[in-house]
């Protein structure tokens, strides 16, 4: 008798090839017409264009010339690992760039993004293709994961996709070390998750912990107690391979106040929102609304959540079919706990270390569970489809009638007015509606080829994977860019040319300031700012802008009103888009803060100049305490810090003898004429020179006696620094920068840095890599003595619960035989 083989023997029918062949072939026909549109550029909206382009860009340069310490052109001075860490510094897409000039990255984003969703679906394979008999099946599955709402939707968060790209992975290697006991992949896949992204990489732990439990409780999974210590130990080792960059990540976000906000009282438990019940059941069931733009709830205060879970082509088909099946299987209890986790703040939270914040940033983790009940059905032979397809269409119509029919009765200035919908897009919504619907008729009838051809069958899913997927992710990114700056008169002219047609004077540091521009616009041109959008800072910088009025929770966005805080830190130019009508000059032809005169207009932005700017390292006469600080007026503070040098109870006892206190002095009034003199005042006690670069910063002072000079840098535990060649105590100042004491006459002051974390994390990182080949080595001596399989493997008993392996024969069988009947 002859056998046919299991896989097929041409390389490129190889399910692996098919699974990332399928992922790129598909995300490139629908980011295509807009690289095509954007003349080689993809460019979306919002935080893809003012984050993940100047973010790489910017990254790219400073690796590429070995800037590794401190980034001068991020907000106001920040730990180049430390924030970017979150973004890219671990992801192996972004280290793919470094070969390329820099001009080339932007134009890398869009074909990166092809090759994140071509990776995605391969590892979604990998993990898949244990459980299923037909592999076909199993290729479709990672199709489903890889293209996901989840995934189309955090286009917008490019740097997520790393995760989805790496877990499936981690979950592939605990289930090979549950079932064959392969040593050392597990803890290389963990360090690659925690390496990759330390924030999904808690997400996933909590998930692991989750599956390992419920496996181990459904009799699935059987371990000793010394298999389970080796398990834990490869987790350990794998974090620790992983220091060399999670160290210094942990020291900088410890310091961000938005980390310690866990859930309290009845906010544990319900969402005080309660339209983010129904958002999270819509995203199971309709293609993802765009980030910052919710259309089925509007209200529902999930704008950048990441709420997204819906499977092409067979939305909740699948799962449904899967949990009305009558046998126990310990998928069923997972997507339960799962789906109890997303309606439970508390529980949700713990995918973030028990952040209130809301986000579902976990649901890529869904997406796979759910994928694998989908492709688990279709091999099993009693999944009544029927049933789960008038459930699936039922429950989508059931959320879209109400929404979109609702009467909205609303009464302003005494004129009642009744709208029907309560979205805030109807066309949009419609649409949405409308692609959920078809993909569910289209899957009915594809489903009835499902006993007559599994050639065919398998052939017109991947077919139906691919059509859904490619509309409604061309939907979704057209929708995108009708948020956007216009790109080809605003972004591709004036931003990703770097600046090259600015023309300004040298000057040995200067910042510079926007208007009412784009976001990050300093990035692109790769300019020291005051403005940012940037949610990982020194901590001192988090701490500094509250005290003066600034609202700094993702971006640093200081008002015209705080005009003192441009000459504190050594701000110079200000740049105005002429494109819109945002200006800076007022209609009477005056700039709207006092010192500002027009320079020129350079690169479509007018320049404007600070001709009370301050070079960068000052001196004052007089000293505030913290608490007189705290107890004058908010909006007076900025100012004040060009008068005084504010110091706490404990620097004030140490540098009485060179300053004076502030109190009582007459002299401090806060007009535009006592800004003007104050600044004057600065100018001419401020450092002769300043030259900077990532590892530190020199200048020259001259002085009649001792003084504490002032530098607008951002104070952090990295910085270390010399006077003259001596070491000197840096004192934190003026709430959060750094100051230095130097003596009479001519000093050389020198600034040094190092990233905190960095050295120690090196050392863990050097010192579990050899454990780990220790390990691997050693149980393969220790495992080489046991019982191995023909693949040399170690075999154990186990419960391997799917897949079913006679279902399609079954069902073909029973399909001849009601033909024979007719």
């Amino acid at each position: 008798m002859q056998l046919t083989a299991l896989h097929p023997k041409a390389w490129w029918q190889n399910y692996y090839f098919k699974a990332f062949v399928y992922g790129i072939g598909i995300s490139f026909l629908f980011f295509i017409p807009f690289i095509i549109y954007d003349k080689g550029y993809f460019l979306f909206y919002g935080d893809f264009n003012v984050q993940q382009v100047p973010f790489y860009q910017m990254a790219h340069d400073a690796v590429r010339s070995g800037s590794f310490g401190w980034s001068w052109t991020t907000d106001l001075g920040a730990n180049f690992i430390g924030s970017y860490s979150f973004y890219l510094l671990g992801s192996p897409f972004f280290w793919l760039t470094l070969p390329f000039p820099s001009a080339a990255v932007p134009y890398l984003m869009g074909p990166l993004l092809i090759l994140k969703f071509g990776c995605a679906s391969l590892t979604g394979y990998v993990y898949l293709k244990r459980y299923v008999q037909n592999q076909n099946f199993a290729v479709i599955g990672g199709m489903l994961y890889a293209f996901s709402g989840f995934s189309v939707y955090n286009i917008f968060f490019n740097h997520f996709h790393e995760a989805i790209v790496f877990f499936p992975l981690m979950l592939a290697a605990l289930d090979e070390y549950m079932y064959q006991r392969r040593r050392g992949i597990f803890a290389l896949t963990v360090f690659a998750c925690c390496f990759v992204n330390y924030y999904f990489f808690v997400g996933q732990v909590v998930f692991c912990l989750i599956y390992f439990a419920i496996r181990l409780i459904m009799k699935s999974w059987k371990i000793s107690v010394k298999d389970f210590f080796l398990l834990l130990l490869e987790g350990i080792l794998g974090v620790a391979i992983s220091c060399v960059l999670l160290m210094p990540t942990i020291l900088t976000i410890i310091q961000n106040p938005r980390v310690d906000n866990p859930p309290n009282g009845w906010n544990a438990l319900l969402y005080s929102y309660n339209q983010r019940y129904v958002h999270i059941l819509q995203s199971l069931f309709f293609p993802p609304d765009i980030p910052a733009r919710p259309n089925f709830t509007p209200n529902s205060e999930s704008k950048w959540a990441s709420l997204g879970a819906w499977l092409p082509l067979f939305s909740m088909t699948g799962v449904i079919g899967f949990m009305q099946r009558r046998k126990k299987h310990w998928l069923k209890v997972t997507l339960g706990v799962l789906f109890l986790m997303a309606m439970v703040p508390i529980l949700n939270s713990a995918f973030q270390l028990f952040n209130s914040s809301y986000y579902a940033r976990w649901f890529y983790i869904l997406t796979l569970m759910m994928s694998l009940a989908t492709i688990s059905c279709l091999e099993f032979s009693d999944i009544n489809w029927k049933r789960a397809i008038r459930w699936t269409l039922c429950i989508t119509l059931g959320i879209a009638i109400p929404i979109g029919l609702m009467p909205n009765t609303t009464t302003k200035d005494d004129i009642t007015t009744t709208t029907y919908g309560l979205e805030s897009y109807p066309t949009r919504f419609w649409t949405y509606v409308a692609i959920a619907v078809v993909s569910l008729l289209l899957l009915a009838i594809i489903l009835k080829y499902r006993n007559k051809s599994r050639v065919w069958f398998t052939r017109l899913l991947n077919i139906g994977v691919c059509v859904i997927t490619v509309v409604y992710a061309t939907y979704f990114i057209a929708l995108g860019k009708t948020q956007s700056y216009d790109t080809h008169n605003q972004i591709i002219p004036t931003s990703l040319n770097g600046g090259k047609d600015l023309n300004l004077p040298e000057s040995d540091f200067a910042r510079s300031d926007f208007y009412k521009s784009m976001d990050n616009q300093a990035m692109f041109w790769q300019l020291p700012s005051i403005q940012a959008f940037h949610s990982i800072v020194p901590g001192s910088i988090m701490e500094f802008y509250p005290t003066i009025g600034v609202t700094r929770d993702v971006g640093s966005r200081p008002d015209v009103k705080y005009y003192g805080l441009r000459s504190l830190t050594s701000c110079r130019w200000l740049f105005d888009y002429t494109g819109d009508n945002d200006r800076f000059v007022k209609e009477d032809g005056t700039a709207r803060m006092p010192g500002w005169t027009y320079y020129d207009t350079q690169n479509g932005y007018d320049i404007w100049e600070n001709q009370y700017y301050i070079p960068m390292g000052f001196s004052y006469d007089y000293y505030y305490t913290e608490e007189q600080y705290n107890q004058l007026y908010e909006d007076n503070r900025n100012l004040l810090l060009l008068k005084a040098m504010v110091l706490n109870e404990e620097q004030v006892a140490k540098y009485q003898d060179i300053l004076e206190p502030a109190v009582g002095n007459t002299s401090f009034s806060y007009t535009q004429e006592a800004y003007y003199n104050d600044c004057l005042q600065r100018q001419s006690m401020a450092c002769s020179d300043f030259t900077y670069d990532s590892y530190g910063f020199t200048a020259h002072y001259t002085s009649d006696k001792e003084r504490l000079v002032f530098f607008s840098v951002p104070y952090e535990s990295g910085w270390t620094a010399t006077v003259n060649g001596q070491p000197v105590d840096i004192e934190k100042v003026n709430i959060g920068f750094m100051a230095v004491k130097v003596p009479a006459g001519t000093s050389e002051i020198q600034f040094h840095y190092q990233t905190p974390g960095l050295k120690l994390g090196a050392i863990i990182t050097g010192c579990a890599v050899p454990l780990l080949i220790a390990y691997v080595l050693i149980m393969k001596k220790v495992d080489n003595s046991k019982i191995i399989d023909s693949k040399h493997r170690i075999t154990y008993k186990t419960k391997e619960p799917l897949p079913e392996k006679t279902t399609f024969k079954r069902t073909k069988r029973l399909h001849r035989k009601k033909k024979t009947e007719k």
